[in-house]
């Protein structure tokens, strides 16, 4: 496939974590570097980690990453409808990148036929503008009892015209029972979209897979395009937690040539942009660990609280938990470990929560652990930004975005952190910091991903804590981009592009 041809894909997966993002990215790379105009697509996702487009709109983090794979830049169209989970049945829904309703399941479900025009305009108007639009599922095609107004899955597909491959993820075993029991639980109509497997994240050799491939075509009709390895150490930005738990495995690959700095992460229950730390796990010399229990944050140089879309009830839970007690000791210990709070983890740090209109929580008023002189208060209206300026006192550049309906004000005995001189609130001062305690926190996220500050920063926290680490100067744009490289390569290596393009040119728009 070369520059100028046309058509559309969409990849969808046998289920959740089956690996449907990680190929977008890759084939998305992979076209892109072949001079393909391509863009992602995700009708509907449901996420926690989010990004904000330089139109201030609001998508889903994984569709931002697929994007960045395709070098072009992310859209409110490659995701007009996000679910951002509030609760474990209401989620507030965002459309073509703004908060539309707080919903539960079923009123979601019934609300779909409003969404319906709003999701296949937004792919016909991407489809018009982009060579190729590579567009991924959710979940699984066949939960029959979701089939109704699909928004994201086959239901699209057939609506549109869009021919779609099949992934499975043979790493959790079944692979084959998954693959067939999906496609024989599909109503015919929509059977009919699918062209193709692909078996994904195979640990081993793909000879022991024998004939087990020609006997799926036989059964079903449909080929398989190639067995993609296991790719160990990639680690494109994630839609949810399910993804989170191989991440909280990883441990630092290269040898810094001097001391590591333990990073503790408190794993919340409704952790948010969870892709904040991928930059530090990038870093070496730098060990990034997940906590779910006080005791071990002993030995940590850096605790951090992340962020949460449900931050009082998170509060309450690090309360239970005792963080709350174990953090503020540390605090007081001489040269201590330093404490950082992303956006809900900084309201946490706060003196209190003010929720008048209870945007985010029935209670009204909330005690926050008081490590900073801040009080945060909620408002119906949400900030979608992406921010620039940098740190007070060290004139270190940052960059990051804001997504929160928390403004954080500041009492007499905080500092600001730092600067915002980016034009779109003629500059302001934002974050706060007790440098004698080494707590700092911020709104922002995305921070770590600027070198020049994430270097700094790490910088600080290991003269504090008397440690010998030196920034690597690793670039995390640069380890992002090879990334997405690996994901090409091996998408290149293994799938067979020329029935692949086939399909991809099947698809082209009427």
């Amino acid at each position: 496939m070369t520059e100028g041809t046309r058509g559309s894909l969409m990849v969808c997966g046998t289920a959740s974590n089956s690996g449907k993002s990680l190929l977008v990215a890759g084939l998305c790379r992979l076209l892109a570097r072949r001079g393909v105009k391509v863009a992602p697509f995700k009708g509907q996702n449901m996420a926690l980690n989010s990004l904000v487009t330089v139109d201030g709109d609001e998508i889903g983090r994984a569709q931002g990453a697929q994007a960045a794979a395709a070098s072009v830049e992310p859209e409110a169209a490659m995701n007009p409808v996000l679910l951002k989970p509030t609760s474990d049945r209401r989620s507030q829904v965002v459309v073509m990148g703004r908060p539309w309703r707080t919903l539960d399941a079923a009123d979601f479900h019934a609300a779909k036929a409003e969404l319906v025009p709003v999701v296949d305009h937004a792919l016909a108007d991407l489809r018009a503008r982009f060579d190729v639009v590579v567009c991924e599922g959710a979940g699984s095609p066949a939960e029959i009892n979701l089939l109704d107004n699909d928004l994201v899955n086959l239901g699209l597909a057939r609506r549109a015209g869009v021919p779609a491959i099949l992934v499975g993820d043979i790493d959790r075993g079944g692979v084959f029972a998954h693959l067939y029991g999906t496609t024989a639980l599909l109503p015919d109509e929509l059977r009919a979209s699918l062209r193709a497997f692909v078996i994904n994240k195979f640990r081993g050799d793909p000879a022991l897979l024998g004939d087990a491939t020609a006997v799926l075509e036989e059964r079903t009709g449909l080929p398989t395009l190639g067995v993609v390895p296991w790719l160990a150490d990639v680690a494109i930005d994630a839609e949810d937690s399910l993804a989170l738990a191989e991440l909280e495995r990883r441990r630092p690959s290269a040898d810094h040539g001097g001391d590591v700095l333990d990073v503790a992460v408190v794993r919340l229950p409704r952790i948010a942009n969870f892709t904040d730390l991928d930059a530090l796990a990038l870093e070496p010399g730098v060990d990034v660990r997940w906590v779910r229990d006080p005791r071990q944050l002993a030995g940590a140089d850096l605790m951090i609280v992340p962020g949460t879309k449900s931050t009082v009830a998170d509060l309450g839970w690090l309360r239970e938990r005792g963080f709350d007690r174990v953090i503020a000791e540390l605090t007081q210990q001489p040269s201590g470990p330093c404490v950082l709070g992303l956006c809900g983890g900084y309201q946490m740090l706060g003196g209190a929560i003010v929720d008048e209109d209870a945007v985010e929580s029935p209670e009204r008023d909330t005690v926050g652990l008081g490590l900073l002189d801040v009080t945060t208060r909620f408002r119906i209206d949400k900030q979608t930004k992406q921010r620039r300026g940098c740190e007070l006192g060290a004139l270190v550049p940052v960059a990051g975005y804001q997504i929160h309906h928390g403004r954080v004000v500041l009492g007499p005995s905080a500092s600001p952190w730092l600067a915002l001189d980016d034009g779109a609130d003629g500059g302001e001062e934002e974050g706060a910091r007790d440098e004698e305690r080494a707590v700092f926190g911020t709104t922002l996220h995305g921070l770590f991903e600027r070198d020049a500050f994430r270097a700094s920063f790490l910088s600080a926290v290991a003269a504090r804590r008397a440690k010998q680490w030196t920034a690597s100067g690793v670039s995390f744009a640069a380890a992002r981009a090879a990334q997405y490289d690996r994901v090409a390569d091996a998408c290149e290596a293994h799938l067979d592009l020329a029935a692949l393009w086939s399909i991809i040119e099947a698809g082209q728009s009427a």
